[in-house]
């Protein structure tokens, strides 16, 4: 059998997924889905019900998007994202994964958290505390245009899919608050040729 992605593109654990297959040159069948309406297939590979899952050839299977991330970049690694500060990037990548994600959550889906919140409130709380990483990102890159210095790493690719999504919560706040560096650092990224290339719009996968 040959290499499938289930994917939903919206999704930033997805987005870092893809990136790194796309860097790396990989053959494998896209499968889009909704995660609202997640097919029988893949939550028999993957029981979790999470996206990225991805199903190796030799049938083995990745449903973590940072071990799908680095997996792909040990295959191939043209941009050389692995050459870098590895515990470093490590370090970053986890605060993003852990406590900045948790906060971010709580500021973009209120009502999911809280019974006196309605569909559609932020919780101003939680961005306050989700700037503290912010803030971590904007003092990293007083050193240079990437997070770790003057080149792009594993740790700006695995990170900004969850700054773009920050950012998409108050966008007129965002484009006014004391971050200029990471506001100039993720616009790079959403911008890139790359990035563009993951969020092209496939047709909903369908089982035969």
């Amino acid at each position: 059998m040959g290499a499938i992605l289930y994917s939903f593109r919206r999704c930033p654990y997805a987005m870092r997924g893809r990136m790194g297959l796309k860097v790396s040159g990989l053959d494998y069948e896209h499968r889009e889905v909704l995660l609202r309406d997640k097919p029988q297939e893949m939550l028999d590979t993957s029981p979790k019900g999470t996206v990225p899952v991805f199903i190796k050839d030799d049938g083995q299977v990745i449903d973590e998007s940072l071990n799908l991330l680095n997996w792909a970049l040990a295959q191939n690694d043209p941009l050389e994202w692995l050459n870098c500060d590895i515990k470093a990037a490590n370090a970053l990548i986890t605060a993003t994964d852990t406590d900045f994600k948790h906060h971010l959550d709580r500021y973009k889906y209120a009502s999911r958290y809280s019974d006196d919140a309605k569909r559609g409130d932020v919780n101003l709380s939680h961005r306050a505390d989700a700037e503290s990483h912010i803030g971590v990102l904007e003092e990293h890159l007083k050193n240079g245009p990437y997070l770790l210095g003057e080149t792009q790493t594993i740790a700006d690719i695995a990170i900004f899919p969850f700054l773009r999504q920050f950012a998409n919560v108050e966008p007129d706040w965002w484009a006014d608050a004391p971050y200029p560096k990471t506001r100039d650092w993720l616009a790079r990224h959403v911008e890139s040729d790359l990035f563009k290339s993951v969020m092209t719009k496939y047709p909903l996968w369908k089982s035969a």
